[in-house]
């Protein structure tokens, strides 16, 4: 399910989803996010070999729910560690300011949506190398033996070791082709991955994974055909109808029995606000009031570059005060927690010294 966040700023005609980014709302008054605060960040333990929920740079969660982490991770990249919310303030600014100089390439002390798109483009790209460091990592964890291949049994043993189950007693049962006891979620789970696992398989299917295509088990957005896969799995889940594409009432859909207080209620107003909008200016390219497969392939593509573009359009909506279709350096410290999480104050003051 998605978290989800507020919506602080409604003065831009730009603002989508993206302005949720400002406030957080208590985890008791919404749907709970599989993905952790350490995923969102690039981060897991070295024992974790699940499949990320969460993507890094990529527009919607596994789920089908909207990354509210987007923007600040296409605009931070690596660096969104230095933006935590205990971070000194001054060391803050400076850092942001030393972003925006590299943003800025022909040192106009402006920052052009072209710039910002060959930014993002980067960004994105740097994720990327993250998500192979990762995935490497994983992979050694799952192939015991090293031979370059990696079981669907030996994933399905360490993703159950993960669970909690005893590994040697779920590796003898699977030898066996004896019954496992899990509970219905992770049967399901375990369902829906050995989908991925084979589709990630490339031809001839064996049922063993390489390290490329573990990659792309584990992070489809590095493959077009798991991209393609990765959107059939979120229509599936969002398609009420069984049409295989997506209405609107379809993609705002909130989950049954999750609100429990006025407070929760207006956040899931905003949410659905946000996501509506999400929907007809960006995702429904042609405005026909439904979303395709291929419109959302498109839109979830990290490495489109109209989309980069888009975006960057988007971001600059948001802060460009004086409506010259520019990014300033008093407009992105003054709205600095929109690009980096973090609120940064006495911006006019403090551009020039700092800049």
């Amino acid at each position: 399910m998605a978290s989800r966040q507020a919506s602080c700023c409604g003065r831009a005609p730009g603002c989508l989803w993206l302005l949720g980014l400002f406030l957080l709302m208590d985890a008791s008054a919404r749907p709970a996010n599989h993905s952790s605060a350490r995923e969102k960040t690039g981060h897991r333990e070295e024992n974790e070999i699940l499949p990320p929920d969460h993507l890094n740079g990529v527009k919607l969660e596994m789920d089908g729910h909207l990354n509210k982490d987007f923007h600040q991770e296409v605009f931070l990249g690596k660096d969104a560690g230095d933006f935590e919310d205990d971070a000194e303030p001054r060391k803050s600014r400076r850092k942001l300011m030393l972003i925006f100089s590299r943003v800025d390439v022909d040192t106009d002390r402006k920052v052009s949506a072209k710039e910002l798109q060959r930014w993002i483009m980067a960004k994105t790209a740097e994720h990327f190398q993250e998500a192979v460091q990762e995935s490497r990592a994983h992979f050694r964890a799952v192939d015991p033996d090293g031979d370059g291949r990696v079981s669907w049994d030996e994933y399905k043993v360490k993703f159950l070791a993960s669970k909690g189950h005893d590994e040697r007693e779920v590796a003898e049962k699977i030898k066996r082709h004896a019954e496992l006891k899990v509970d219905e979620e992770t049967q399901e789970v375990l369902e829906n991955l050995k989908d991925r696992w084979y589709q990630a398989d490339n031809p001839p299917s064996d049922l063993l994974l390489t390290e490329d295509e573990f990659l792309s088990f584990l992070h489809p957005e590095h493959s077009r055909g798991m991209l393609k896969f990765m959107v059939k799995e979120i229509v599936r889940d969002l398609d009420q109808d069984g049409d295989k594409q997506l209405s609107l009432p379809e993609f705002i859909s909130l989950p049954v029995g999750t609100v429990e207080n006025q407070r929760g209620q207006d956040m899931d107003d905003s949410w659905v606000r946000d996501r509506r909008k999400e929907f007809e200016e960006l995702i429904d390219a042609d405005h026909d009031g439904i979303v395709t497969m291929a419109e959302l392939e498109d839109y979830m593509d990290p490495m489109n570059e109209y989309n980069a573009l888009n975006e960057a359009k988007q971001m600059i909506a948001i802060a460009d005060e004086n409506q010259n279709q520019h990014l300033e350096p008093e407009e992105v410290l003054k709205y600095s927690e929109f690009f980096t999480g973090s609120k940064l104050m006495d911006y006019a003051r403090n551009v020039h010294e700092e800049f």
